[in-house]
């Protein structure tokens, strides 16, 4: 295709992915469901194992082979900017209260589902055809205990600002919890693919230069940023030119992160979370959360569809391998963080609120299984089974914590601060 060919292609792909995750966020709606899963499942409807099996033709000319990498691109901004928003809303003062608690349901909830994740990775290595040539047990275990072990974040935060609870306590502790699981999953795939790469610096690297960058850029932003607040209220609103600046610490920020081989979205949170609560953190996110949540974060859901073909699993055995994936990841991450909430002290309805959002995978697995396919280290037929077990725990969780919190009221400070909000 020409260059002119990829662009028309790319703005008639946006309109059709976004036209589809409005139908189908109705019709979630309706039924309970966040906007957030209204466009996982939008994904998984334009991909092969829906929209490719009715009409592969159609499908094939929508996503013509030669403009997916724009659109994976496209994607990866969205992302980053999402999650520095999700760290705006970041507050570091809970967490202070409750580091105890954090760090329990984060170490629970790291440990035993890596556990259940070795165990399925050994069994799958000698069933063969789950992991690709060359790997050996020992980047199979790491990765599907990395897989096991990670957690939504961003999908997490959004489902906790659209029920808004971002800024109380079990919230809070959630998205602790959360970031600490996702940052120790990083470092472990950062482990496999420096293995198995040959590059056996790369590890070191990665949780070096991640802990690095939180050390030095934390403190040095909030300065920063203390000095911007003060201008934007002499001002009365934030300048073009400090908005521009933002967006480019932002930017070096997300490339050191992703250099280092952590990943891009880490460095747009900390970024985030150094900001302090104000008046210039309330009109960045008013200014980038509309956009970021309605245009781009459905572009990487539609990005990872279009990798999941449910075709692949066309024997009973792997529907069962598939259904016991799911099974251990609820019991491996879920019941684990129940307990060690519980144990740390926390209500049993606050327990099972962290648990249940916990167990949710969403975009954080997308990411992973995308960069494990990409770099040769699974097959697509394991990147089917465990994205279907990503959809099932991100499902439930919703749901789930509706239930529980039935009875609780809306915070009314968090009601009019929702990331998810405007998608």
């Amino acid at each position: 295709m020409t260059d002119p060919q990829l662009v028309a292609a790319f703005f008639a792909q946006v309109a059709f992915i976004l036209l589809v995750c409005r139908v189908v966020g109705w019709a979630a709606k309706r039924v309970g469901q966040p906007q957030v899963m209204a466009e996982m499942i939008a994904g998984f409807m334009l991909g092969p194992s829906l929209f490719g099996w009715l009409a592969p033709g159609a499908q094939a000319a929508a996503f013509p082979a030669p403009s997916l990498h724009t659109l994976y691109l496209v994607a990866q901004i969205g992302l980053v900017l999402y999650m520095f928003c999700v760290g705006l809303e970041f507050r570091p003062e809970l967490i202070k209260r409750d580091v105890r608690k954090a760090a329990s349901v984060s170490i629970a909830g790291i440990v035993v589902p890596f556990a259940f994740g070795a165990g399925i990775a050994l069994m799958l290595m000698r069933m063969g055809g789950f992991f690709a040539d060359g790997v050996r047990d020992f980047h199979a275990v790491l990765f599907t205990g990395a897989a096991m072990a990670i957690t939504a974040f961003p999908v997490l935060a959004r489902i906790i600002y659209e029920r808004g609870i971002a800024g109380t306590a079990v919230g809070t502790l959630t998205l602790a919890a959360g970031a600490i699981d996702d940052a120790a999953a990083w470092v472990i795939l950062a482990v496999v693919l420096g293995s198995f790469t040959g590059n056996a610096t790369l590890a070191a690297l990665a949780a070096g230069g991640g802990i690095a960058y939180a050390l030095i850029v934390f403190p040095a932003a909030r300065r920063l940023f203390t000095r911007f607040e003060a201008v934007v209220d002499d001002e009365d609103g934030v300048p073009t030119w400090m908005f521009s600046t933002i967006l480019a610490i932002l930017a070096a920020g997300a490339w050191f992160t992703d250099r280092v081989g952590i990943h891009s979205v880490f460095g747009a949170f900390v970024l985030g979370a150094a900001m302090p609560d104000g008046r210039l953190s309330r009109q960045l996110q008013k200014s980038i959360a509309p956009i970021t949540t309605a245009l781009f974060v459905p572009l990487f859901f539609v990005y990872s569809g279009l990798n999941t073909r449910l075709g692949l699993l066309d024997t009973p055995l792997l529907w069962l391998i598939a259904i016991g994936t799911f099974v251990a990841a609820c019991a491996g991450k879920g019941v684990a963080c129940f307990l060690a909430a519980r144990s740390t002290g926390a209500t049993a309805r606050e327990a099972l609120s962290v648990a249940v959002l916990m167990n949710a995978r969403g975009m954080m697995e997308l990411i992973l299984l995308n960069i494990g396919l990409q770099r040769g280290l699974i097959t697509p037929t394991m990147f089917t089974i465990f994205v279907l077990m990503t959809f099932g725990t991100t499902l439930m969780a919703g749901p789930l914590f509706g239930f529980i919190n039935r009875h609780e009221p809306v915070p009314a400070r968090d009601r009019d601060l929702r990331v998810g909000e405007h998608a």
